[in-house]
C-alpha cells in the first residue's frame, strides 16, 4: 500500500496508458458556477505532479468563466479496462504563462490555429462560419509562428481529497481516501 497518492497515481496512469485503447488522460471535469449549478465535461490531463493536475482550455470558456468565479473543480478519471477510478478535489489555480506558452507551443499547428479561431462554448450559427475562420487564422499567420492566444491557458487543480476506487466481485469495491493534512496526507478507506 502506497501512503503517497502520487506515487500511487503514477503507477494507476502508467498501467492506464498500457492498457486504455483510448485517451488514458481523458478525465471528466466538473466546475460549478457561483449559483452551485455544476457542469461537467471531459477534458485531456496535460501535465501532473506534487503541485497538481494540469489542463489548458478557453479561458472564456464555459469551464473557464465557472472556474473565475468559483474556483474549485473535481476530476475523474475512469479507467474501464483497469475496472479503476480516481476522484480528485480542491481549488484551481492557472499556471504561469512560461508553462502556457511551452504547452502552446507543443500543439500541432492545427491545434494552435484552432485556438484562435475558436470562441469555445459561445453559440455558433453553422459549422461553416468556424471553418471560415479557421481559414482567416491560417492566412493570417502564414507560415510563421503561431503565439498562444490571450484567452487561452491552463489551470492547475491543487488536489485536497484524492480517492483511489477498484472494482471487486460483488460489488464489495475497495475505496482508498487520501485528504491533505498540513504537508501530507492523511490516509483511510471508505465504505463501497
Amino acid at each position: 500500500m502506497a501512503d503517497d497518492p502520487f506515487a500511487l497515481f503514477e503507477t494507476w496512469f502508467a498501467e492506464a496508458k498500457a492498457s486504455e485503447p483510448n485517451d488514458a488522460e481523458a478525465m471528466a471535469l466538473a466546475t460549478a458556477d457561483a449559483a452551485g449549478r455544476p457542469s461537467v465535461r471531459m477534458v485531456l490531463l496535460k501535465g501532473h505532479d506534487e503541485r497538481g493536475f494540469v489542463f489548458y482550455t478557453n479561458l472564456d470558456s464555459r469551464k473557464g468563466a465557472e472556474l473565475a468565479v468559483n474556483p474549485h473543480a473535481s476530476l475523474l478519471f475512469h479507467w474501464k479496462s483497469l475496472r479503476r477510478q480516481i476522484r480528485i478535489e480542491g481549488p484551481v489555480s492557472g499556471v504561469a504563462d512560461g508553462e502556457a506558452d511551452a504547452y502552446f507551443a507543443s500543439r500541432s499547428r492545427d491545434s494552435r490555429i484552432g485556438a484562435w479561431a475558436s470562441d469555445q462554448s459561445r453559440p455558433l450559427q453553422d459549422r461553416s462560419t468556424f471553418e471560415a475562420r479557421v481559414e482567416a487564422v491560417r492566412k493570417r499567420f502564414g507560415d510563421g509562428d503561431i503565439p498562444r492566444p490571450p484567452r487561452w491557458s491552463g489551470y492547475r487543480v491543487t488536489p485536497q481529497r484524492i480517492e483511489y476506487w477498484s472494482d471487486r466481485s460483488a460489488r464489495l469495491h475497495e475505496r482508498r481516501l487520501f485528504e491533505r493534512a498540513g504537508a501530507g496526507w492523511t490516509e483511510g478507506l471508505l465504505y463501497p
